[in-house]
C-alpha cells in the first residue's frame, strides 16, 4: 500500500513536472512570437503619387531588430501625396497637394481590424495640401495648401467621412507647411516658410471648426529660420520647429493666452558648412518627450541627416547629433509602441527603420525600396 503511495506520488510528480515544462516553453513561445518578446506587427502606410497608389507595408518586430515587406498595394486613381489617420478609427485620410479649385482629389481609405484595407471613397477637397491633421475631438479635419497658403477645415460625419469646408482662411500668403492641433486643442500656429516667413496664431472652436485671429497674430519667428513642421510636448508648454531654411531647431512656450514666445534657435550644422542646397523636413518627439527628430535633406550637397535632440527639464532642447539617411529624408513617423523611428527618402525611393536608443541615438535595422517622391507615411 506505501509502496502504491508513494509510485502514485511520484507519477503525480512527474506529471507536475511535465506540465510546468510545457507551461515554460508555452510561455518562451509566446515571448518570441510577434506578439510576445518581439512586439506586435503593424503596417506603415503611404501613397505613392508615381503609381497612384497607397502602399501597405508590414513592419514585424524582431527583438532589438524590425523587417519590414509589402503587404499589398491599393490603386488610389489619383495621385495622393499626403496621409494622415484618424487616431480613433481605422481609418486613414490622403489628398493631392495640387488640384483644380474645390475638386482636388482625396479618397478616406478604411481599414480591418487588422490594419488590411477594406475599401475606400474617392472626394474632393477645396485645396490642395501638405499636411492633413484631425483637431482634438475628432470632428475635424484640417488641412494646409503650400501653393496658395489656405487652411481648410472640413466636418466630419459619423462614419468619419469629410464635408463641406466649414473654415476657409485665406492670409494671402502662400508656402504654408503644417497645421498641427496642441494637447488641448484650443490654438492653431500655421508656420509660413521662405520668403512669406510667419507663424500665425489663432484660437480654435472644436465644436464649430471656427478660427479666430489672436493678437498680435504673427508670433515672428527669427528671420531666416523657416518654421516648417511643428511638434508638442506632451506635457510642457513647449511648441517645437524643424526650421526649414535655418537647418536646425526652434522652441517656442506657449504662453497662456495661446501667444507663442521664442524660447531658441539651433543651428546644427558644422562651423563653416554652408546652408545653400540643405533644408530641414519633418519634426516629431517620441511619446515620453525626451527626444525629437527632424529630417536634414541634402538637395545639391551629400548631406543627408536625421537630426536628433534631447528635451531638457526646462523644455528647451538640446542637439545631440546626426545619423545618416538615405537620400533626401523627408517624412518621419514612430511605430506604435514608440521604439522605432521610419523614414521615407524620396529621392532615395526607400523607407528606413532606426532602433531609438535609451541615449536617442538610432541604429538602422532595416530598408525597404519602393517609389521615387513617396514622402508622408503613418503607423497603425
Amino acid at each position: 500500500m506505501a509502496l502504491g503511495l508513494r509510485s502514485a506520488h511520484l507519477l503525480g510528480g512527474y506529471f507536475s513536472f511535465y506540465r510546468r515544462g510545457f507551461f515554460l516553453f508555452f510561455t518562451l513561445l509566446l515571448a518570441i512570437s510577434p506578439i510576445g518578446l518581439f512586439g506586435k506587427a503593424f503596417h506603415v502606410y503611404s501613397p505613392s503619387s508615381k503609381e497612384k497608389t497607397l502602399w501597405i507595408v508590414k513592419a514585424t518586430p524582431q527583438g532589438e531588430s524590425l523587417k519590414l515587406e509589402l503587404a499589398e498595394k491599393v490603386e488610389l486613381g489619383f495621385p495622393g501625396r499626403v496621409i494622415t489617420a484618424h487616431p480613433g478609427k481605422p481609418i486613414l485620410y490622403i489628398t493631392a497637394t495640387y488640384g483644380e479649385s474645390g475638386k482636388v482629389p482625396g479618397a478616406v481609405i478604411f481599414l480591418n481590424q487588422n490594419g488590411s484595407y477594406k475599401r475606400h471613397k474617392k472626394i474632393n477637397f477645396n485645396d490642395g495640401a501638405c499636411f492633413l491633421s484631425l483637431d482634438k475631438e475628432n470632428r475635424h479635419l484640417l488641412g494646409v495648401s503650400y501653393g496658395n497658403g489656405r487652411l481648410n477645415v472640413y466636418p466630419l460625419d459619423d462614419e468619419g467621412v469629410p464635408g463641406k469646408a466649414v473654415t476657409t482662411i485665406d492670409e494671402n500668403k502662400r508656402e504654408s507647411h503644417c497645421v498641427l492641433l496642441p494637447p488641448d486643442g484650443k490654438n492653431i500656429y500655421i508656420p509660413y516658410v521662405k520668403s512669406n516667413l510667419a507663424i500665425l496664431q489663432y484660437s480654435y472652436d472644436d465644436k464649430t471648426g471656427k478660427i479666430y485671429p489672436l493678437e498680435p497674430k504673427d508670433a515672428k519667428p527669427p528671420l531666416g529660420s523657416g518654421p516648417r513642421h511643428m511638434a508638442y510636448h506632451p506635457t510642457l508648454p513647449m511648441v517645437y520647429f524643424s526650421n526649414e531654411q535655418g537647418v536646425g531647431l526652434s522652441s517656442y512656450r506657449r504662453e497662456t493666452n495661446g501667444q507663442l514666445r521664442v524660447m531658441q534657435d539651433i543651428s546644427i550644422l558644422p562651423p563653416g558648412m554652408s546652408k545653400i542646397g540643405l533644408s530641414a523636413s519633418d519634426l516629431l518627439i517620441t511619446p515620453d518627450g525626451e527626444f525629437l527628430f527632424a529630417g536634414l535633406r541634402g538637395h545639391s550637397q551629400d548631406f543627408d541627416r536625421i537630426s536628433r535632440y534631447q528635451v531638457l527639464e526646462n523644455g528647451t532642447a538640446e542637439f545631440l547629433g546626426l545619423t545618416k539617411a538615405d537620400k533626401t529624408p523627408w517624412g518621419l513617423t514612430l511605430s506604435p509602441d514608440g521604439k522605432f523611428l521610419l523614414v521615407s527618402a524620396t529621392t532615395g525611393a526607400s523607407l528606413s527603420a532606426y532602433r531609438i536608443l535609451k541615449d536617442g541615438d538610432l541604429i538602422r535595422v532595416d530598408s525597404f525600396s519602393w517609389d521615387e517622391k513617396m514622402s508622408d507615411l503613418v503607423t497603425r
